[in-house]
């Protein structure tokens, strides 16, 4: 079977929506990101593959700001030094697939059916929500005469 999942978390590793499509299947189907951001508003952190005008649209009035980087043939934008920063923290992310294929077994290539795989993949999910200890972003906000400082 060759499948996508597509987590949606939030800053303290927790897994906010899932959607599993087919692996021929745009990352950047509307219709993935109106199911994953369904009652959420904010910022939401994507890689550079998430880049699309339309998509951006869509969250955009759905309240949800899409932060990406920027791709090398792409005219340089401003962003404020906090999406920066939390940019750079997308590897949260990678760290949570990590976890879900090396401790749940979410990789496991030998499923019998389709049922299976749906149960294995559930199972696993759920797995991972009862970890006491995962991947977050640690920040403490203190404003100091307009000027924002992590720790």
């Amino acid at each position: 079977f060759g499948f996508k999942l597509h987590l949606l978390c939030n800053e303290r590793g927790e897994l906010v929506n899932f959607y599993l499509t087919r692996d021929n299947v745009d990352d950047r189907n509307q219709k993935i990101f109106s199911v994953l951001s369904n009652g959420l508003f904010g910022k939401l952190y994507a890689d550079k593959g998430y880049i699309s005008a339309s998509l951006c649209e869509m969250l955009f009035n759905k309240g949800i700001h899409l932060v990406t980087g920027i791709k090398k043939n792409m005219k340089n934008r401003l962003m404020s030094v906090n999406d920066k920063i939390l940019l750079r923290k997308r590897s949260i992310i990678e760290t949570i697939n990590g976890e879900l294929k090396n401790i749940c077994h979410i990789e496991h290539s030998r499923h019998r059916s389709p049922a299976n795989f749906i149960l294995n993949l559930l199972a696993a999910l759920g797995a991972y929500s009862f970890f006491s200890k995962k991947p977050a972003i640690k920040f403490d906000k203190e404003q100091v005469s307009s000027l924002n400082l992590f720790s």
